[in-house]
């Protein structure tokens, strides 16, 4: 017989690493257009394809691995026309805890490309409306839950840190819809510069050639505070 101390060991290894069949799969939510996957993102090149609407989309593998795709905007009830793009690709490793929460841990090379037409530009700086910037944020849900809708068929609620939901996602797929399970993109050469209106630059070298090209068309900043991506 076990000693008690090493069966809880062994139970805790089991529940934290074991892997949930019914989440395997591609998830979208809304209209279903934003799906992960090679149809959504080039990683090697830092560009999307933008979906025809905003919306969130995950990819789950049997061994752990997950892809997140997310396309939204944000409003600016003053300027309508001030509207905030944002297209997010991730991808990594998901685990799966005792408690029932569901914790996505980024491999470090996702990105994130933001459009703020209102923002402005001079003549010696690159442009502000359009950049692309790192994304490696790990999520953290409390828990999921996965019903039958009548009409979508099975139906995936996430649930954040504080019991909020989040918006429900469907299924489009039961097999996931996935780039390689590798780091895609390479961000260990940066440069680093600030702009005149307080913007602090991490581009990768890669960008960097880009917007020299471009005249900065695709320019990858960091602002001091981020906007929500849900």
């Amino acid at each position: 017989m076990l000693p008690l101390n090493l069966f809880v060991v062994l139970a805790w290894i089991c529940l934290t690493f074991a892997q949930d069949p019914s989440l395997v799969g591609t998830w979208s939510s809304g209209t279903q257009k934003v799906v992960p996957g090679p149809g959504f993102a080039d990683p090697a090149q830092e560009t999307f394809t933008y979906p025809r609407t905003s919306g969130v989309g995950y990819s789950f593998s049997d061994d752990g691995w997950y892809e997140l795709a997310r396309f939204r905007y944000v409003a600016n009830s003053s300027h309508p026309e001030c509207i905030i793009a944002t297209v997010i690709w991730a991808h990594g490793t998901y685990q799966l805890s005792g408690n029932g929460s569901l914790t996505l841990t980024p491999a470090g090379d996702g990105y994130q490309q933001v459009q703020a037409p209102c923002t402005g530009k001079s003549n010696s700086d690159s442009d502000q409306s359009n950049f692309v910037q790192n994304y490696n944020t790990t999520e953290v849900y409390s828990s999921y839950r996965i019903y039958n809708d009548v009409t979508f068929g099975p139906k995936l609620h996430l649930f954040e840190f504080d019991g909020r939901p989040v918006a429900p996602l469907f299924r489009v797929s039961e097999q996931p819809t996935m780039l390689p399970k590798e780091k895609l993109r390479n961000i260990e050469v940066q440069v680093v510069t600030t702009t005149r209106d307080g913007l602090v630059t991490v581009e990768t070298l890669m960008s960097k050639r880009s917007n020299s090209a471009s005249d900065g068309v695709r320019h990858a900043a960091q602002r001091r505070a981020w906007w929500p991506v849900w």
